[in-house]
Formats: C-alpha cells, sequence, structure tokens
C-alpha cells in the first residue's frame, strides 16, 4: 500500500475508513478495510461477491458496521442514520438504478430532492440537472419505466444529483447497458469530476474503471489487496491475470 500512501501525501480526505467489518447473518462480508478517498474519481474494483456493494452501503449508513470507524470530512458518520449522511453531502446511486418506475422522470428527480424547501434552489437544481442531461428534459413528462436503459442510468444519475452532493457513490453504473452507453456513462463520471463532484465508483468494467480513476483499490473477499493510482493499478500484473485475461 506504499503507493496509494504516497498518493495521498499533501491532499485533504474526504472520506476515510479505519478497520471497518461487516457481518451478515454472522458471516464476514467486510474484513477490517481502511481506505482514504480525496477529491476526484476513486474506484473500487474486484469479482462479484467481494464486498463492493456492502461497502457502498455501509458508507451511506443502509448497514451499520461491526468495527471499525467512518469519518467524513473529519467527522465520524459511521453511527448517523442515512438521512443524516446525505445532508452532509453523500449520496448513493444504487446498483439496479431502483427508479420509480411508474412516476415521470421529473417526479423522479423530485424524489431525490425531497430536502430542498427553497423553490427556487429546486428550480436551479432541475436546471442544472437538465442542463447536463438534455434528454431528460424532452422526456420529463414521461415514466421513468418506459424510458430505454441508458437513459434510466442517467435519471438514477440525475436524481442523486439533485441533492448537491459533495461526493457521489456510484454502484454498477455499466451493468446491462451497451458498450457505447458505458462510454457515455464513463464521460458524465468525468464531467461531474470537472465540475467539483468527487465520485466513488464501483464497476465490474475494469478497464474503463481503472483508466477513469485518479485513484483505485482492489477489493477481493473483502479484503483490500491492492491500492494505488488508477493507472498503475491497470498496468499491475495481479490485474491483468485476474481481470482482463481473455
Amino acid at each position: 500500500m506504499l503507493e496509494i500512501l504516497k498518493y495521498y501525501e499533501g491532499k485533504i480526505m474526504m472520506l476515510s475508513l479505519k478497520k471497518v467489518s461487516v457481518s451478515y447473518n454472522g458471516a464476514a462480508v467486510i474484513k477490517d478495510v481502511s481506505l482514504k478517498i480525496s477529491e476526484g474519481i476513486t474506484t473500487i474494483v474486484g469479482p462479484n461477491g467481494a464486498g463492493k456493494t456492502t461497502l457502498l452501503k455501509t458508507i451511506a449508513g443502509l448497514i451499520s458496521p461491526k468495527q471499525g470507524e467512518i469519518e467524513y470530512e473529519q467527522k465520524r458518520i459511521d453511527k448517523l442514520p442515512p438521512h443524516e449522511i446525505v445532508k452532509l453531502g453523500i449520496v448513493l446511486i444504487p446498483e439496479g438504478r431502483l427508479l420509480f418506475p411508474l412516476m415521470s422522470v421529473s417526479e423522479n428527480l423530485l424524489m431525490g430532492a425531497y430536502m430542498i424547501s427553497n423553490k427556487a434552489e429546486l428550480k436551479d437544481r432541475l436546471e442544472y440537472v437538465f442542463k447536463l442531461f438534455p434528454v431528460l428534459k424532452e422526456r420529463k413528462n414521461q415514466l421513468a419505466g418506459t424510458l430505454s436503459g441508458g437513459e434510466q442510468q442517467m435519471l438514477a444519475i440525475a436524481r442523486g444529483l439533485m441533492s448537491n452532493p459533495k461526493l457521489l457513490m456510484v454502484d454498477e453504473p455499466s451493468t446491462g447497458l451497451a458498450p457505447k452507453l458505458v462510454t457515455r456513462i464513463f464521460e458524465v463520471l468525468q464531467e461531474l469530476k470537472n465540475k467539483g463532484i468527487s465520485i466513488l465508483l464501483v464497476e465490474q468494467n475494469v478497464y474503463g474503471a481503472l483508466n477513469l480513476a485518479d485513484k483505485a483499490y482492489v477489493l477481493e473477499e473483502g479484503k483490500i489487496v491492492m491500492g494505488g493510482p488508477g493507472k498503475e493499478v491497470l498496468a499491475s500484473e495481479h490485474i491483468k491475470k485476474a481481470y482482463l485475461t481473455l
């Protein structure tokens, strides 16, 4: 882990996990995980069942860790309820999108802004996401369940952006999408980074995710086995043999 420690020298931490463990029905899923996230895009890759989604849900407050500490902007958050974590600026875009299919695009977006009471601010947020995703503006009165897979993923991201996050956690955004749409989703994440939103990305597309990442971690069997700048992790023999071999 010397590479990742060197990478973070002089950088301000947004989020840190210290020896976090999570169990389901007595079985350990996350095992003594420590990691640090600063501005930019951080990617977590690993095989199915490694605990990646569990890790995101634990940060979001949907699962309580068995042990360890989670700090965000130097404030401990592992005992806070999910809505308080959202208020701090951490938002999770879940795997599978979890939209409200029988509600319109606009109604889904408003569900992401449930904490915003100021009408002017709400209008500004809608204009922001419609500018970022023009197709959603075109389909604002269309039922979410009738959108294409790519459009649904854009709506899921836009709904998360309605709460004005500082850290956006995105879980498997490329699932079920054609390669062209996967490229567009990665472009969107890069655009969000350029606008000052930090990203914590969990993704099965190892090559694309690590190529995009400023820094990366590899999670296997609930443990961090590697970390460093994204392109260095991508170039490692472990990644080539375990994830990129045809």
